[in-house]
């Protein structure tokens, strides 16, 4: 028995990059991203990530560099948080309602080599680049234009590239970088900064890993899900769903921005069956005045905060059916509750649908604080 030891066959990195090459073939065909008028099947994301990654590795980014990203819910958001460590690198998204200070702080602190900006977030980033110090490096800025928003793409000198330029000029044979160990660094998180300075924590591709899956299994997410994007993606990744729905073959509805109305119209034409959100969206979806209750059911995650019960009892009248997880940037996965057969028979109000006090299955490590 102790010549059993791990060799690649039996003992490969844990990494959540590998959803996306499974999706890839297994899921070739079926939509991954919905955007405006915009389809991607996963075969055409796999592609474009990979070229992505090709192309970000010839900028002279290496194993262990941090590239960021301030952007909201759009296709090049979801397809950086695989592209980028697909190079090696260590992906950091940043709040985008941020001010240009906090900006430059989170920049300067996580040493980024590559900024990539969404257009509506030019001005603001090169305000927070003009506050580094004159004798410390820049990062390189790569714009994201929108065909699907007016706006004229940007010509200023400290643009160095365009986001498809990227894509298209890369190598669909790229040998996409694989973590050398599954502790490696995949992603860099910040706080917002709100009671002080913006505080970084480091997730391993091992971690990220089990996280998602835990997620996926807590959730009960099923196979091609229907995944609306209303929880923003430099929120802690998605709280792991943008690997997720990679890992379960799902559909990312991507949205720019939205009230309640783009929401139920998306419900409406894509069939949306998952997404997640902070209970200010809750509220945003049971303040409709000609609300009426859903076709099918919705699941819906919400955390952040804790939702009123009122709150939860007109969402779930709606048709929603509503799940309640806390997590903290900080920490290492979220907590759910298992409902207990027995709460069903208090009065509504009384039953304890916001409590979080129970590790689930993949975290039995995870201890409240």
């Amino acid at each position: 028995m102790d010549q059993l030891k791990p060799s690649p066959p039996n003992s490969s990195p844990l990494t959540p990059l590998g959803f996306l090459e499974r999706a890839g073939t297994v899921y070739a065909d079926c939509p991954s991203i919905i955007y405006n008028s915009t389809t991607y099947t996963w075969a055409e994301t796999y592609l474009r990530c990979l070229k992505m990654a090709s192309s970000i590795s010839s900028l002279g980014i290496r194993r262990g560099d941090v590239v960021s990203v301030v952007a909201p819910n759009i296709p090049a958001m979801y397809e950086l948080h695989f592209a980028i460590p697909m190079a090696g690198a260590v992906l950091n998204t940043v709040n985008l309602r941020l001010d240009s200070r906090t900006i430059s702080v989170v920049l300067r602190h996580a040493q980024s080599k590559l900024v990539f900006v969404d257009y509506q977030s030019e001005s603001v980033i090169l305000e927070a680049l003009s506050l580094f110090p004159t004798n410390s490096g820049r990062p390189l800025i790569i714009l994201i234009a929108d065909d699907g928003e007016s706006g004229i793409p940007s010509s200023k000198s400290d643009i160095c590239g365009n986001y498809e330029e990227m894509i298209l000029n890369g190598d669909p044979n790229f040998d996409w970088v694989r973590p050398e160990s599954e502790f490696d660094p995949l992603t860099l998180n910040y706080t917002s900064g709100t009671t002080s300075s913006p505080k970084g924590v480091v997730h391993s591709h091992r971690g990220t890993f089990i996280v998602t899956f835990d997620s996926l299994i807590e959730w009960s997410v099923p196979k091609e899900p229907v995944y609306l994007w209303t929880l923003p993606m430099f929120h802690a990744n998605g709280w792991s769903y943008t690997w997720g729905m990679a890992a379960s073959g799902g559909t990312n509805v991507c949205l720019r921005k939205f009230d309640a109305a783009a929401i139920y119209a998306a419900i409406r034409k894509y069939k949306v069956t998952h997404m997640c959100g902070a209970p200010v969206v809750l509220n945003m979806l049971t303040n409709v005045p000609d609300g009426k209750p859903l076709e099918r059911p919705v699941y819906i995650m919400t955390a952040g905060a804790p939702p009123p019960a009122a709150v939860l009892l007109r969402t779930e009248s709606l048709g929603f059916v509503v799940s309640h997880g806390y997590g903290l940037t900080e920490t290492g996965g979220g907590g759910l509750l298992r409902v207990e057969e027995k709460w069903n028979k208090f009065r509504r109000q009384r039953r304890p649908e916001s409590k979080q006090d129970r590790e689930s299955e993949l975290q039995e490590w995870r201890k409240l604080m």
